[in-house]
């Protein structure tokens, strides 16, 4: 670590608080008249002494269970895409698949900001282990002719439904991407409520 980086992380540290705490008492004490003449030795005093038994920082090598949860989920997703290529799939699925991808790692990057409430981890699990698999199954498992193929003149294809169930999710979780960036976990259970009323029984009507 350079010499740059270490001052500032002991300019951060408990320690440093905690002398810099005691080392203004010093100085209230020299202002109230106190300290007498040898206050600047107070107040280093008051410093060291705040410094030196104050306990360091811990060091913390544990992994968390946001992390252990979110790199599965990451391994989960990167597994799940791997399968969602042509000619199973046209390009227009695998595209959007892709950006939806994009979307959940950079939100599993996330992974403290993520479990801060009890619907966030949740609903994204869900979008990697349920809403986009099942959809994306279920479209797999017809005939190609079939999927593409309208049944009445005003009726979508599957292919046709799976893409809209691909944007309405896109949507959803570009919600839940960006209340996840500005903190706001209000906005995170609602999308939360919205993409479970509308994925929970995640399948292809068909």
């Amino acid at each position: 670590m350079a010499t740059s980086d270490r001052m500032l992380a002991y300019l951060g540290s408990t320690r440093n608080i905690v002398g810099s705490v005691l080392a203004l008492v010093g100085l209230g004490l020299h202002f109230l008249g106190l300290a007498g003449s040898l206050w600047t030795v107070v107040v280093a005093g008051l410093y060291g002494v705040g410094a030196l038994l104050t306990p360091p920082d811990r060091v913390r090598l544990t992994i968390s269970h946001a992390e252990v949860e979110t790199r599965r989920l990451r391994e989960d997703l990167d597994a799940l895409v791997a399968k969602v290529t042509p000619p199973r799939f046209p390009e227009d699925v695998v595209a959007r698949v892709g950006e939806l991808a994009a979307m959940l790692r950079d939100v599993l990057a996330r992974a403290e900001v993520l479990t801060a409430s009890p619907d966030q981890l949740h609903v994204v699990s869900q979008a990697v282990r349920d809403y986009l698999p099942t959809s994306l199954e279920a479209y797999a498992n017809l005939p190609r002719s079939y999927a593409l193929t309208r049944r009445a003149e005003r009726e979508r294809s599957a292919h046709e439904e799976l893409m809209t169930q691909l944007g309405l999710l896109e949507t959803g979780l570009g919600r839940i991407a960006e209340a996840v960036y500005q903190g706001d976990e209000q906005a995170l259970r609602d999308q939360g409520r919205f993409l479970r009323d509308r994925f929970g029984g995640s399948s292809l009507d068909l």
